[in-house]
């Protein structure tokens, strides 16, 4: 991937901090959002008081945000604060590009499951009461019409579906935009996936999802000896992608550069992971970002909690770092968020860039037992710590491998 792309805005929404200082605080504590059995819920949270929240940006873009999106789903009424946050922090309503030089990239799919079961269910008895505009809601592209209509964009836009590796694809896809020139700056939004009840059932039945029981705040054991599958949770968050030309002469800092990515298939339909080929994306990453293995510092692993899962990440890399695969620190976001699904992606990204900026790695929740002792795994506690590389892998069902790379931005 050409240099020159950099990350100038981010926003996130989880059940750990519903905007970006909240979550890196969240992060440095330690502290898990997973205290329900269903998984780490967003709780005491309006869409119009975040909305309003963000003063620094225009009362009309405000006012047309909670005209657009009040009626919307919960996935997208979060997704569209996660959007505002980080055009804010972009600098974007201050020092504006033209409309069609911003892109946008959703990153997800399947987002409706749950907003369509209880339309069916409420339809099945009341059918009446099906309004005509779940015809358009129920679309994974209604996402990005509203967001775009929200924020007034009108470069080039898109859905990109990758499971749970969406988020990471989406970044990719959205860095490709900015280093051709065919946007200046491009939002990448990891869209957030209300699991519905048959979704929940089916993903625990397969053995992906930890079943319920005991402490809820106990069940997520990301690379641990004892992990049972991974804990849903919910969550949207938003990178600005940018050209590095473009920030300077907007005058806008960076907050890290977005140094390379790869993306690649398995040639699988199924659950299983592959350990060559998660190797292969976590390596070409590092090749693409001119890192070498050694140069590394951090990897905010996928690590999901699922029994197969955790095992052949961790071959993969030792595999793709060789000599080199005790140096960096690894610890895993998901044991704190939950697993956000087709969003976790990009709120890994977020935490990515927030401890490569504040130097830090997040502990990894309920590590007890590492599932590879000479794996240098974050500890119960954060520690302080030079970060100048950091890495974000993310794997998803149907072969999906992605991996992104971030460093600190020149000077």
């Amino acid at each position: 991937m050409p240099p020159g792309v950099v990350v100038t805005g981010m926003g996130v929404v989880s059940a750990i901090g519903r905007d970006v200082p909240s979550f890196t605080e969240a992060l440095r504590g330690g502290r898990t959002g997973i205290t329900d059995p269903a998984g780490a819920r967003i709780t005491g949270w309006s869409f119009p008081d975040e909305v309003l929240r963000l003063r620094e940006l225009p009362a009309r873009l405000r006012d047309r945000a909670t005209r657009v999106a009040a009626r919307s789903p919960l996935p997208l009424r979060v997704a569209v604060v996660a959007a505002l946050q980080a055009w804010a922090s972009a600098e974007l309503h201050d020092r504006p590009l033209p409309p069609e030089r911003v892109g946008l990239v959703v990153a997800g799919s399947n987002l409706t499951a749950r907003y369509c079961h209880d339309a069916q269910a409420e339809c099945a008895t009341r059918p009446g009461r099906l309004r005509p505009s779940f015809a358009l809601r129920a679309l994974d592209t209604d996402h990005v019409g509203t967001l775009s209509a929200v924020l007034g964009t009108t470069g080039e836009g898109c859905t990109v579906g990758g499971a749970s590796a969406s988020g990471s694809v989406g970044l990719v896809a959205g860095a490709r935009l900015v280093s051709s020139g065919e946007v200046d700056a491009c939002l990448v939004v990891g869209a957030m996936l209300e699991l519905g009840p048959l979704e929940r059932r089916a993903l625990t039945a397969l053995g992906a999802m930890a079943p319920p029981g005991g402490d809820p705040t106990a069940m997520c054991r990301p690379f641990d000896a004892g992990r049972r599958g991974f804990v849903p949770g919910e969550g949207s968050a938003c990178l600005v992608l940018e050209s590095a030309a473009t920030a300077r002469r907007r005058g806008v800092a960076a907050v890290a550069a977005f140094a390379g990515g790869v993306t690649r298939l398995a040639a699988n339909n199924l659950a299983d992971p592959d350990e060559e080929v998660e190797a292969a994306v976590i390596a070409g990453a590092l090749r693409r970002a001119g890192v070498r293995p050694h140069e590394l510092s951090y990897v905010n692993g996928h690590g999901s909690a699922s029994p197969l899962g955790d095992a052949t990440e961790v071959r993969a890399l030792r595999a793709a770092l060789g000599v080199d695969f005790r140096v960096p620190v690894i610890n895993s976001t998901k044991g704190l968020t939950g697993h956000c699904l087709t969003a976790a992606g990009v709120v890994e990204a977020v935490a990515a860039v927030v401890q490569l900026d504040g130097s830090f790695a997040h502990p990894n929740a309920n590590l007890d037992h590492p599932i590879d002792p000479e794996v240098r795994f974050a500890g119960p506690v954060a520690r302080s710590m030079p970060v100048e590389v950091a890495l974000s892998s993310s794997f998803g069902f149907g072969g999906f491998n992605s991996a992104v790379v971030f460093t600190r931005p020149a000077g």
